[in-house]
């Protein structure tokens, strides 16, 4: 079932708290899907969903060599899932860094430090699937 990013319901917000792990999937160059599991948070006032990890992952160095792209983010538990699509940026600013390590803490635990290798996943989310 599709629903407004904007304007999740009350069950669905809470799904996306939860402490679940989900897939994170990417387009490859050559048009081949990269799906890994991440952890990741989701910001209901502005439909953004972020993805902390380091320099040298390969989700990074996809993102940086096309200049972001389409991603998905998929979470599910039982007969309850979500997917959440958008297009997909990396950045290394500390300020975004440092928030996104902040909102991981909150629904995990605090994250390996990575120092300056620090990179965080920004997707817009703009198309939102799923029954919670």
């Amino acid at each position: 079932m599709a629903h407004n990013p904007q304007n999740l319901n009350e069950e669905m917000n809470v799904f996306l708290q939860d402490r679940h792990l989900a897939s994170l999937t990417l387009l490859r160059a050559d048009g081949g899907l990269h799906v890994t599991p991440v952890g990741f948070t989701w910001d209901a006032a502005t439909a953004t969903a972020r993805v902390i990890t380091w320099s040298g992952a390969q989700k990074i160095r996809l993102l940086e060599a096309s200049g972001g792209g389409r991603a998905a983010l998929c979470q599910v538990d039982g007969g309850r899932w979500v997917t959440l699509e958008g297009h997909a940026v990396a950045t290394a600013d500390p300020q975004a860094c440092a928030d996104a390590v902040d909102r991981y803490t909150k629904r995990y635990n605090p994250p390996k430090d990575r120092g300056v290798d620090r990179r965080v996943i920004v997707i817009a989310v703009d198309r939102v699937l799923g029954r919670a």
